[in-house]
């Protein structure tokens, strides 16, 4: 009687163990079923608003189409990058169709007045490299706002405090899609033809 009554004792015991560890363990995150989809979406909707043919030779797929949604659906890099921004009688705000200025697409060129500064060539240079920057060097001037040109300390113009509070993922998705769009040479520093009859940016 007794042996069988240490039996229950220790079948009880490791029944509560399994039930208290079950009962203490973290719950996993609640899926709602969305997370995949919404990745998914939002990399088709960056393939659909992309102005410009992409070479998607040696480049992550989903990376360049998630970078091309926070690039043309997010971070409004064309309105700053590009000079000016849409073609002439195309401009959104002014009640047409739009439609991107596809020849100095993020090839810079907009003057900010009155300070000196023109917005930079974000396009791939002949290595690939998005404004010439490896992808170790564009997370650091968007974490610090330091100037890779030393006209100022700090980037003036660029929101670099805001971009710096994306994750890692994100980051590398713009750079992939910057990396994946058609290299444009116009040099840095000297303005664009931002101005004019029915020029807007």
């Amino acid at each position: 009687m007794k042996r069988k009554r240490s039996m229950a004792a220790i079948i009880g015991l490791f029944v509560g163990a399994i039930l208290f560890a079950t009962a203490i363990r973290p719950l996993p995150a609640q899926n709602t079923g969305n997370t995949n989809g919404d990745d998914e979406s939002r990399i088709q909707k960056g393939f659909a608003i992309a102005p410009v043919h992409l070479n998607l030779e040696g480049k992550n797929r989903a990376l360049v189409g998630l970078g091309s949604y926070i690039v043309n659906g997010q971070g409004a890099c064309n309105a700053c990058h590009t000079c000016p921004s849409y073609k002439p009688g195309h401009s959104p705000f002014n009640g047409v169709p739009e439609e991107i200025n596809t020849d100095g697409y993020l090839a810079g060129g907009v003057p900010f007045a009155p300070t000196p500064f023109i917005s930079r060539n974000i396009t791939p240079d002949a290595s690939g490299h998005p404004a010439g920057l490896t992808f170790e060097q564009f997370e650091h001037l968007i974490q610090t706002g330091e100037d890779p040109d030393h006209v100022t300390p700090l980037l003036q113009v660029m929101p670099w405090p805001t971009f710096r509070k994306m994750n890692d993922h994100d980051l590398r998705a713009i750079y992939e899609y910057l990396s994946a769009i058609p290299s444009i040479e116009r040099q840095d520093g000297v303005p664009g033809p931002c101005h004019g009859p029915d020029l807007d940016f």
